[in-house]
């Protein structure tokens, strides 16, 4: 499968080529539901609206994230994640948010912060 990215703040224009044989089936596994939950939480759309931000938050991420039942903190995180203002969560976005928490959880597993750039 060829990908095509577009040129990001963070990266040149990036032409990348997946081989999901290759891929371990954890790894295949886990990307898998990284996009199918976006994708159904989307419910076809190409964005996440706040409602649909939050269920996601609250159904999937409840689990390893604080406040998640608190509407006010989950419209917070919205806000932070909202590169462009347009009031959604793009996929880029929600991709943003699990970065972090993945940072967060390798910290909490080997017990140390990550250095400084």
């Amino acid at each position: 499968m060829d990908i095509s990215l577009p040129a990001t703040s963070h990266s040149k224009f990036l032409s990348l080529h997946f081989d999901f044989a290759f891929l371990s089936l954890d790894m295949e596994s886990a990307l898998k539901t990284v996009v199918t939950t976006f994708l159904s939480s989307a419910r076809g759309k190409e964005n996440l609206d706040s409602k649909a931000f939050q269920k996601l938050v609250q159904k999937q991420l409840g689990g390893i994230m604080q406040d998640t039942n608190s509407s006010s903190a989950i419209k917070e995180m919205q806000r932070g994640l909202d590169e462009n203002n347009d009031g959604k969560v793009s996929f880029s976005e929600y991709l943003t948010l699990l970065g972090y928490l993945a940072s967060a959880y390798s910290e909490a597993q080997c017990g140390s912060k990550p250095e400084a750039s």
